[in-house]
């Protein structure tokens, strides 16, 4: 047996023919993705997999690949990205306004753009410090989340930075759209965080796990729904979406943490309403303190306005 990639089905390849679908997340040809079944290679939720058998939104694909030669990484090919936007760009870092459906960089199973291949597209070099695979790259946002993010340029920007974040002397701020309203309408969640115990893609609030906290305050309420304004402690994946679910006022148009599906479509909202709205660090050239902001995305913006009506 040789590396085993555990991977969630997205949405996209519901209904989509096994070798079809792994042939897509994993960047294979279909007639070796065809060999592995046949080989006994691929399951789903613990079941061996023809390569004609149908997958299933958020069941659960295994592949046993053959051993390589040598080690491998995921390149980021320049890539053209629609949306992305150089928000500021000097010597040491480049800021960018993360569009949605776009990950911060290559990753087993993700064939889509990414930050870093957007930037490659634009002619922005970055710091070769870190993994192949995510140079540059000192946080991240997820695929659904749009907004502010930073990467570094030079390899003293990337120390200064992958410290600061991992100090917490970055300032993050988010704005959500919650089910609700939150009582208080001005609190703190603190409360760990680990991998949900049943389900792999998600993450719950769990006893032992990592330290996580984040404070939020309401910026405005509607019939259905409440605006608020989120600063992160710590950053931890799916950090904001665990802790207001974990409040019972998920972030709308996030089904994964228990959102209401009606309430998106009324809004014509297909992913969650969560922006990194701020981003606030010492410049690793100066260590003068800058902040940058990004403006809400066109499909934020208009279901705010179908709320307020």
């Amino acid at each position: 047996m040789g590396d085993t990639r555990r991977l969630p089905v997205p949405d996209g390849l519901d209904g989509m023919r096994v070798d079809a679908g792994l042939s897509r997340l994993l960047g294979l040809s279909r007639t070796a993705v065809a060999t592995l079944a046949e080989e006994g290679r691929v399951a789903v939720d613990g079941q061996a997999a023809g390569k004609s058998d149908r997958l299933v939104a958020g069941s659960w694909l295994e592949v046993d690949l053959p051993e390589r030669d040598g080690p491998t990484t995921i390149a980021a090919p320049p890539e053209v990205v629609a949306g992305l936007t150089i928000l500021h760009e000097d010597d040491d870092v480049v800021v960018v306004d993360k569009p949605v459906g776009v990950a911060a960089h290559p990753s087993p199973g993700w064939t889509g753009p990414t930050v870093l291949g957007g930037l490659g597209a634009l002619g922005v070099r970055v710091s070769t410090a870190g993994a192949a695979e995510r140079q540059g790259i000192v946080h991240r946002l997820d695929v659904g989340t749009t907004g502010v993010m930073v990467v570094a340029k030079s390899e003293h920007a990337y120390s200064v930075l992958k410290r600061a974040f991992k100090e917490r002397t970055v300032e993050k701020r988010y704005h959500a759209v919650v089910q609700g309203h939150p009582d208080p309408s001005r609190g703190t969640v603190d409360a760990p965080i680990d991998r949900h115990p049943k389900h792999d893609h998600k993450w719950a609030v769990v006893a032992g796990g990592r330290p996580s906290v984040t404070h939020y305050d309401t910026i405005e309420a509607f019939r259905a729904a409440s605006l608020l304004d989120i600063r992160l402690e710590t950053g931890r994946t799916h950090q904001i979406r665990v802790h207001m679910a974990a409040l019972r006022h998920p972030c709308v148009g996030d089904p994964t943490y228990g959102a209401d599906p009606v309430l998106a479509k009324r809004l014509r909202l297909g992913r969650q309403w969560l922006h990194a709205r701020e981003l606030g660090f010492d410049h690793p050239a100066d260590y003068r303190w800058v902040t940058f902001t990004s403006p809400y995305p066109a499909d934020l913006a208009r279901a705010l306005d179908l709320l307020r009506e």
